[in-house]
């Protein structure tokens, strides 16, 4: 593993000794433990929700629309990144033979840390989001996080500096490549303008904000699930089967096209949208060719193990890690399957996707990270594995439960699209009522929680597992090692070129960074800095004071989970939903809300589809209105009041955004808002609601239901400002299947 240029000892070098601090690496171990608890617990609680709506529970804080952003920002902030954390520190050290560069730094970090997904697990069922996938958290949580990844940042680099081995090995590349993508991808999506300490409106709109989010969130996968991961790949796994990294061309070969490559993604999750053909196109084209990098590492990896099969099959940490492996190279062949846009138009917004992710958020972060920890708990607490058979049961639980979750997510998916777009001989729409798809599928949900759960049952037993191994642990004396400190003769003058470059961390993460600014830059800036991609019509209109308001009850009550707002220009989804979008539509929308699953029908048209009574009573219980309905009933928005005082604040920095609101809109937003209520009220009450409805969220939500879609539908077809995409003939899956093959 090691590099064949190493340090070479001469009589004016110094010999110097250090010790490793390792008791960081186990404070950020019993934090991956605890947090990947509540995380997989969290998924199978909302996989149930969604099987039986009952399981919502009837407060606003567990149900489906706050918990699912909770459920991810702890599978992928709190258990992956202390995982990560876990994993770099300890290996960090070792491949450079120094200790980390502040032991304060170090606590500061891992405290830190622990704070924000705290204050992630309070704020979230609260309500309190931007409404951003994976960027869910308010602005000073932002900061907290920005402040948190510097410390880390510094701690890392610093101890790069105070290396006593020059050459930076393979696992350090990704580390570095993760520490300065993230840090990029967290920055730029995170602008916004605060109104209150805990709401804030993105800098962004509409589809500038669409490409800025997906650019954002296709890429936390990338560089937060998938490079730091390749990076523990590339060490933990040679050590445990004590052999070689198969090739180390392969491997410069690996990371300098994944990281190049990855950060053109984003795009492919916006495929038939109103965003530039020319960026969905570039998208498409980088995600097939992510297919060359991504198997590189997994041949690499796979390729490690040869000859140690036999050890694979009797060490739980490396059958967790080829597994592991396996599955990685499953979902980056997916993966660019699904960015290809044939195949695009049958599986987007459906369940395929969910199952797709967690083919790679389970299948591959978490069988790496229960592979890591089988190496790391022995090492760190000095004992043998408490019980190889139970390791076994957790790997086939787990293994099975992961089938289950994807076997079920391919069948629900396939089927929703197949209904979505089945029409008769007249060209209508056979499943013409959303419900229908959704009571074909509850089968497949309910497979999909059990599946959960096998996975959840086989955590628990790794968590008895590790705390038994612990507990055995032989308390022993500090190691001190010895090496010699670095100076100009450690480097062979005929190193090849990589290897002079490892030893230039500079340079290093500079052409690293130069790596991923090309691709975001062509991407992004033509998008946002330019207003040629969106011509704005008068007849689209910026939000009244109380849509407005109701706009952000429908962001805090995660509406966005299962609801989309925006019409592809497919033929059944202009059959069922009316005019394909258009990007004029949202250029007042901070954040933009398209959605990335419906579980529930699109919502881009429904204003003034239904009268007020039937919202009312849609939001009271789903069920009075659709039969079958697996949404949860929103009791508290009948007693929630309308905060008014802050509608004066959210208008002027809608102002500062660029919203066209006067100074005398601002100032009446209040009487505005009151005025439009009384309308809402004073129609349901000749149903028979109560007047002091008035006053209260549901009222504010079915005044942003109301206008969704309602301006453009007043604008005719003809209108020479509007390019109104064209609408696509229906791919069949059978072709589409074929072009993908």
């Amino acid at each position: 593993m090691s590099s064949p240029h190493v340090n070479v000892p001469s009589s004016n070098r110094r010999l110097e000794t250090f010790t490793y601090d390792d008791h960081i690496v186990k404070l950020f171990v019993i934090a991956t433990i605890v947090w990947g608890a509540v995380a997989i617990l969290l998924g199978v609680t909302i996989a149930f929700q969604l099987a039986e709506w009952r399981v919502n529970m009837g407060i606003p804080w567990t149900t489906f629309g706050r918990l699912r952003p909770l459920h991810t920002n702890a599978a992928i902030f709190a258990f992956c990144g202390n995982a990560i954390f876990a994993g770099i520190y300890y290996s960090h050290q070792r491949l450079l033979k120094a200790r980390l560069f502040n032991d304060m730094l170090s606590k500061i970090h891992f405290w830190g840390w622990q704070g924000i997904i705290v204050l992630a697990a309070i704020t979230l069922p609260m309500g309190f989001t931007t409404g951003k996938e994976y960027a869910e958290l308010e602005w000073p949580i932002d900061i907290l996080i920005t402040l948190i990844w510097v410390i880390f940042a510094v701690n890392f680099f610093g101890t790069i500096i105070r290396r006593r081995e020059r050459h930076i090995y393979v696992a350090i590349w990704f580390y570095i490549a993760t520490i300065i993508t993230v840090a990029v991808l967290h920055i730029v999506n995170s602008f916004e303008i605060p109104v209150t300490l805990t709401k804030s409106y993105s800098l962004y709109s509409g589809v500038q904000d669409a490409l800025v989010q997906w650019w954002y969130g296709h890429n936390a996968v990338a560089f937060f699930l998938t490079t730091p991961f390749l990076g523990l790949m590339y060490y933990f796994i040679p050590k445990a089967a004590n052999r070689p990294v198969y090739s180390y061309r392969l491997s410069i070969i690996h990371f300098w096209s994944l990281v190049f490559i990855y950060i053109w993604a984003g795009p492919h999750h916006l495929l038939y949208t109103t965003l530039p053909e020319w960026a969905q196109t570039l998208g498409m084209v980088f995600s097939v060719m992510l297919w060359m990098p991504s198997w590189g590492g997994m041949i690499n990896g796979l390729l490690t193990l040869r000859g140690v099969w036999d050890k694979v099959r009797t060490e739980p940490g490396l059958r967790f890690m080829a597994t592991a492996l396996t599955f990685y190279g499953m979902s980056t062949f997916e993966g660019p399957l699904l960015s290809i846009k044939s195949v695009n138009s049958i599986a987007h917004f459906t369940d395929w996707i969910p199952g797709h992710v967690h083919a790679g958020t389970i299948g591959w972060n978490y069988m790496l990270i229960a592979g890591v920890l089988f190496y790391l708990v022995p090492k760190l607490w000095n004992a043998e594995i408490y019980s190889k058979k139970l390791a076994n049961t957790q790997f086939w639980l787990a293994t099975i439960g992961i089938l289950f979750y994807i076997v079920s997510m391919w069948i629900a998916g396939i089927s929703q699209s197949l209904m979505w777009r089945a029409m008769d001989d007249a060209g209508r729409l056979m499943y013409p009522n959303f419900i229908e798809t959704v009571i074909k599928i509850v089968p497949m949900y309910w497979l999909r929680a059990i599946g959960g759960t096998f996975v959840l049952i086989s955590f628990f037993i790794m968590i008895y597992n590790m705390i038994k191994t612990a507990r055995s642990g032989k308390k022993g004396e500090e190691v001190v090692y010895e090496a010699y400190a670095l100076d100009d003769t450690s480097l062979e003058p005929n190193a090849p070129t990589h290897r002079k470059l490892e030893g230039w961390p500079v340079i290093f993460s500079i052409l690293s960074f130069l790596a991923i600014f090309v691709g975001s830059a062509i991407e992004i800036i033509p998008s946002v800095i330019s207003d040629k991609y969106i011509t704005k019509i008068d007849a689209i209109k910026p939000y009244t004071p109380l849509e407005l308001y109701g706009r952000d009850v429908y962001v805090r009550e995660g509406c966005y989970t299962c609801h989309s707002q925006t019409v592809r220009p497919l033929s059944h989804e202009v059959l069922r939903y009316g005019k394909p979008s258009h990007a004029s539509e949202f250029v007042y929308d901070h954040p933009f809300q398209w959605g990335s699953k419906r579980t529930g029908p699109d919502l881009a048209r429904v204003g003034k589809k239904y009268p007020h009574m039937w919202h009312y009573k849609h939001f009271w219980d789903p069920r009075e209105v659709t039969a079958g309905s697996i949404m949860p009933r929103y009791t508290w928005l009948f007693d929630g009041k309308i905060d008014y005082k802050t509608l004066p604040k959210k208008l002027q920095v809608m102002q500062k955004l660029g919203v066209p609101y006067t100074d005398e809109e601002v100032q009446n937003s209040v009487a505005n808002a009151k005025a439009q209520a009384q309308g809402i009220a004073d129609e349901l009450a000749l149903s028979g609601v109560p007047a002091k409805i008035v006053e209260m969220d549901v009222v504010a939500l079915i005044s942003y239901m109301q206008r969704l879609g309602s301006d453009y539908a007043t604008v005719p077809d003809d209108t020479p400002e509007l390019a109104t995409p064209a609408v696509d003939e229906e791919t069949p899956v059978e072709a589409a299947v074929e072009e993908a093959q």
